[in-house]
């Protein structure tokens, strides 16, 4: 980072400004496979930094508890009005501080204390907030969960029906962190309707897909949809609860006053440009390539011999079971990161390894995609991957040294978008 670039940062606190730095050439020089980053524009970045920073705005527009309001309620309704168009929906409120709150904020709404929910299973593809053991939502209320077929990797949705009408949960999750395949939301939501339970589509990973049209939506089949803003989104880091209009009131309700104070309003301007940003012909080309790049790079694993969780993708994701390579999850992950390569570890289905020290690595398209990187590049991407998991089983470091170098010279032939770095 240089003074002149950050000026006043630099000035008053030099040693964070070297971290901000630090970070800013490790995000330029490495091939970021992490399914749930991305880069943003300079636009979204420059909204998350503006002097909307200094306003307080508890309340809704129109309806604030604070006055000074005029410009701030032009933004939020700005950002409301560009969600409800993008994704098709009734109602959206854009002030969830992050992915969990919002998840919390569905609770809120529609369940009591100790009520059944149910979503996937943590091991399986699952979120932490989808009633799992070690969630707060799985303290609070009693979590039972589905999963996938042992055989395919796939969702076995009639042993979701199965398990619905036996537990009759108030409200059902669909969707995770770890899901390859397309969801069938019109399967979910006939199941949720069987069972009389709220249908909600935590749609984080895919919303930019969703946006994009490179994946169903769930606007026409679930209750609720819950998002955060990055992700594929090319967002900040934020959130989304979008429904049906019966539901609005209960969900505004859930947000504020029921779990927050004021929005963050720089935030939701850098959601307002993302929006706007989803919404151009150029960003439905963006969507389109990271699914084909993701089917592109499984195709050049699965050549190299890897097994792939269901076999493949449908999405921008892409999870990896390492066992038959004979590397732990955790072993490879932090080799490829040597080599450059930023991915994580995971659990893969079935793991007979723990949450900590898993069978699996999980990788993704959405930001190589970004950078202009197409399917011409994947298998580069996946030889590079091959070798660096190869050289995690010897220990073999000058190996994963020289696929760093090669790393960093095709980035520096990409250079990611809203960095400050030529």
């Amino acid at each position: 980072m240089s003074a002149s670039r950050h000026p006043a940062l630099s000035a008053t606190d030099p040693e964070l400004a070297s971290f901000v730095a630090a970070e800013e050439v490790l995000q330029a020089q490495t091939l970021r496979l992490i399914p749930s980053e991305n880069y943003v524009s300079a636009a979204v970045l420059e909204a998350s930094g503006t002097v909307l920073q200094n306003k307080y705005s508890e309340g809704y527009p129109g309806r604030r508890y604070y006055e000074g309001q005029q410009n701030i309620d032009r933004v939020e309704a700005l950002a409301v009005e560009r969600a409800k168009g993008l994704f098709g929906v009734d109602h959206a409120n854009v002030q969830p501080y992050s992915g969990s709150p919002a998840n919390l904020a569905v609770y809120l709404a529609f369940a009591k204390p100790g009520d059944t929910v149910m979503g996937m299973a943590l091991p399986m593809g699952g979120h932490l907030t989808h009633g799992w053991g070690v969630s707060a939502t799985g303290s609070w209320f009693r979590g039972v969960q589905y999963g996938v077929r042992p055989d395919n990797g796939l969702i076995d949705y009639d042993a979701v029906r199965e398990l619905a009408l036996a537990e009759r949960p108030k409200i059902i999750f669909c969707g995770g962190t770890a899901l390859p395949r397309t969801i069938d939301f019109a399967a979910f939501a006939s199941i949720a309707e069987e069972a009389g339970s709220v249908l909600v589509a935590d749609v984080a990973h895919i919303a930019g897909l969703i946006a994009g049209g490179a994946h169903p939506s769930p606007a026409d089949h679930a209750d609720v949809i819950s998002t955060t803003t990055h992700k594929t989104l090319r967002g900040p880091r934020g959130a989304m609860l979008m429904c049906r209009e019966e539901h609005a009131k209960a969900i505004d309700k859930a947000v504020f006053p029921g779990l927050q104070g004021g929005p963050h309003n720089q935030t939701t301007a850098g959601i307002a440009v993302a929006l706007h940003e989803a919404a151009q012909p150029s960003f439905t080309a963006y969507a389109h390539t990271v699914v084909a790049n993701a089917k592109a790079l499984a195709a050049a694993l699965l050549e190299r011999g890897f097994d792939l969780v269901s076999g493949g993708t449908d999405n921008h994701l892409i999870l990896m079971d390492l066992t038959s390579r004979g590397v732990a999850g955790k072993v490879a992950a932090k080799a490829l990161d040597r080599a450059g390569i930023v991915v994580n570890y995971n659990t893969v289905p079935f793991d007979p390894r723990k949450p900590f020290d898993p069978s699996g690595v999980r990788i993704g398209t959405p930001s190589l995609t970004s950078r202009g990187l197409t399917a011409a590049h994947m298998p580069a991407v996946a030889d590079w991957i091959s070798r660096a998991v190869d050289a995690a089983a010897k220990g073999d470091e000058p190996a994963l040294g020289a696929i760093r170098a090669e790393v960093t010279d095709l980035m520096a032939a990409f250079p990611a978008p809203g960095l400050p770095l030529s």
